[in-house]
């Protein structure tokens, strides 16, 4: 293979500072609604555990790509099996350079919507040269209905799908991408469709070993209801069921809602044959991506682990 391009540091660093703003998301509520979340958590937790409204126009004002400087771009909407509609941005290289057919998928985390994410997508096609795309869950932005474990499950196998059926992205070589919640999306996708041989990356960051192992964390209230949970993103058991994908783990060490300790122990279980570990000291749940040497971290990894352009 050719030598790999060095990473365009200008745009690491420009455009992930300009991502913080759009980043700043809570993962589940805000503390301040800890006691009362704690009395309908049974009852509520979907609303609690998928903040779709956060920020309050979430559902309707959604980012465009061409805000953020990029013109190679299609906006869909993909249906799926269960009638639903999701949002998504299909996005190109914008560099006219060779690209090694390669295709990102990015699940988001729990609150805003992938408009929010955008400028990571950016930084991402600029440094790999490859395709992104960017999947909005049901009941998110602009796709339909009401998110809950087993229908994000079908989201991303919809999106999966998507881009094997593609005609410029059905030879792609996958790498699939999530941030917190979107990290236990992934795992489960990945852990289901190991097998098919057009998966050869995964990446995680700040994500945790399941829903109620978290809610003692964020609503140390709602501690003794955390059994009463009914969506449970079991990643802890999922993860040590994928053996033959390289993964990267990303933990900023300054996370104040997943705690790190999450992102060591799913480490720790993993059982690829091929797994890096990599921190952001002062990368908290939302800025890790704007810590330096993030990007650089993607970088290295995607040549290294998975497209085997060792130094």
């Amino acid at each position: 293979m050719a030598d790999s391009p060095s990473p365009p540091s200008w745009s690491i660093s420009s455009m992930a500072n300009s991502a913080i703003q759009f980043l700043r998301l809570p993962v589940l509520a805000s503390s301040g609604l800890a006691v009362i979340a704690s009395g309908i958590l049974y009852f509520k937790q979907n609303e609690l555990i998928y903040p779709r409204n956060v920020p309050v126009d979430a559902r309707t004002n959604v980012p465009k790509p061409r805000q953020f400087g990029i013109t190679d771009y299609e906006d869909l909407q993909i249906p799926t099996p269960d009638g639903e509609s999701l949002h998504a941005l299909f996005i190109r290289p914008s560099k006219k350079r060779p690209t090694r057919n390669i295709t990102v998928m990015m699940f988001h985390g729990n609150a805003g919507n992938i408009g929010h994410r955008i400028p990571i997508a950016k930084v991402l096609e600029e440094t790999l040269g490859c395709n992104v795309l960017m999947l909005e869950y049901r009941g998110y932005g602009l796709s339909t209905g009401v998110p809950d474990e087993n229908g994000l499950k079908i989201d991303a196998q919809t999106g999966l799908d998507y881009i094997r059926e593609r005609a410029e992205t059905r030879d792609s070589q996958i790498i699939i991408y999530g941030q917190s919640l979107g990290g236990a999306v992934a795992i489960n996708l990945v852990a289901n469709n190991q097998d098919h041989g057009d998966i050869r990356g995964m990446i995680l960051e700040n994500t945790f070993l399941s829903i109620r192992k978290l809610i003692p964390t964020v609503f140390p209230p709602a501690r003794y209801l955390a059994r009463f949970c009914h969506q449970y993103w079991i990643s802890e058991e999922i993860l040590p069921k994928i053996t033959d994908i390289p993964i990267l783990f990303l933990s900023g060490l300054k996370d104040e809602l997943v705690p790190p300790p999450n992102m060591t122990q799913l480490f720790a279980v993993c059982k690829a044959n091929r797994k890096v570990w990599r921190t952001l000291p002062n990368g908290g749940h939302n800025d890790s991506v704007a810590e330096p040497g993030y990007f650089e971290h993607i970088h290295s990894f995607v040549m290294e682990e998975v497209l085997g352009e060792r130094k």
